[in-house]
């Protein structure tokens, strides 16, 4: 039995086909007409705005959003690397060809601002766009980075882009010349100056960007040191104190792993002492810092129990074993409050250590880790809020006792004398 075919339509098909086919992607077009628009407007962004906003109605946006945005920056389209494409008629009227200052920018960041509300599936092509411009930054004159550079600011202060975009300025050649570092600052003093540090800091947070600001400069130059000598004479101190920060907290962070290791491991505490002075003065901590981050090591090193009344009993035990580390950064009576100021914290913080604070206090007077002086201080003055009266609760009789062993022993002296 043979099949016959059923007759198709194939050849109209194909005719409607090819009168339906979508135009081939033709930027020149497009670029006529936004040219044409921006040199009637000329250097007024009001008008620029408006026209802007007409144009998207009539004009594929979603299409050439690239050429788009490179006209408005540029004044007509980019090839590879940022020269502009010579064959076709471009604009006076753009950003690279405005005033180099910080008011033209933000009326210029303005317009960006009321394009990408306007026409809200902009912004992903927006954000691609400026990642490009970054990328080619070495095409550009000194004068067209440093406006590109404050209009940057001001969007990421303002939250038209992400600060994720800052991954080009860490591309190596970028870096290698040093471009990258020239306009970051220039990108940070307008982000500054248009919100703050803090918004600078929590943008950075938020895309995993705080502790990779020192990718900015060659490996070779990649110090803290650097850093903050950098940006502090480029007038940009709270940069400088703020990543030195961010590296400071990832040092200490990476210390206490380190730490926390070598006594799971059950490295001797020789080695411990050893490695932690030498870790201290390399990250410049001081003993005050450096007992807090013993303190969490220890604590941390091991799997607590569960039951209170057995946690406290392993608590003194591992703390005996631990007091010649403890006791080898608290040389100074600061580190000692500050110890047991982590101590009361800890205990307030972990429920079921609540009634072994007074027990480990004792144990660290006897093991000569706190004076009765620092005892004594935090208990009149010095202590914090947190569970305050249930631990001080705890630990009077053994302040009674102390102070009247101090007057014994004054007496003892005066007698003598």
């Amino acid at each position: 039995m043979s099949f016959q075919q059923k007759p198709t339509l194939t050849g109209q098909r194909f005719k409607t086909r090819k009168r339906d086919e979508k135009e081939r992607f033709d930027p020149t077009q497009f670029q006529e007409s936004i040219v044409q628009g921006l040199n009637q407007t000329g250097t007024d962004l009001e008008a620029v705005a408006k026209f802007l906003d007409a144009s998207g109605a009539k004009l594929d946006y979603r299409r050439y959003a690239e050429t788009l945005f490179d006209i408005l920056v540029a004044g007509g389209m980019l090839a590879p690397g940022g020269t502009l494409s010579d064959d076709m008629t471009r604009t006076e009227f753009c950003l690279f060809t405005a005033q180099e200052d910080l008011e033209t920018m933000q009326a210029y960041a303005q317009v960006f601002n009321k394009l990408i509300r306007r026409y809200k599936y902009l912004e992903k092509g927006f954000e691609e766009e400026i990642k490009k411009l970054l990328l080619f930054l070495k095409g550009f004159t000194e004068s067209e980075r440093n406006k590109l550079a404050m209009l940057t600011g001001i969007l990421l202060a303002n939250g038209n882009i992400s600060a994720s975009i800052l991954n080009s300025l860490f591309n190596e050649n970028l870096v290698k010349e040093g471009v990258s570092a020239a306009f970051a600052v220039k990108l940070f003093k307008s982000w500054i100056n248009e919100k703050d540090i803090n918004s600078v800091a929590a943008s950075l947070r938020k895309v995993g960007m705080d502790n990779r600001l020192m990718e900015l400069f060659p490996a070779n130059k990649r110090s803290c040191e650097h850093f903050s000598k950098y940006f502090t004479d480029a007038g940009l101190k709270e940069l400088s104190d703020f990543a030195r920060n961010q590296q400071s907290i990832g040092a200490r962070k990476e210390l206490q792993k380190e730490l926390q290791e070598m006594m799971s491991r059950g490295d001797p505490q020789k080695e411990i002492i050893a490695f932690t002075r030498e870790e201290m003065k390399k990250a410049g901590l001081s003993e005050q810092t450096m007992i807090g981050i013993i303190w969490t090591s220890v604590m941390s090193s091991v799997e607590w129990n569960k039951k209170e009344e057995l946690v406290t009993e392993q608590a003194i035990k591992h703390l005996k074993q631990y007091s010649p580390l403890l006791k080898a950064f608290t040389s100074q009576g600061l580190s000692e409050l500050s110890l047991l100021l982590k101590i009361q914290e800890y205990c307030y913080d972990n429920i079921h250590f609540m009634k072994a604070f007074q027990k480990i206090v004792v144990l660290l007077y006897k093991a000569d880790v706190l004076s009765e002086e620092a005892i004594l201080k935090w208990y009149t003055e010095a202590h914090l809020a947190k569970g305050k009266s249930v631990f001080l609760e705890q630990m009077k009789k053994f302040v009674e006792w102390l102070k009247n062993a101090e007057e014994e022993s004054e007496s003892e002296e005066e007698e003598a004398d």
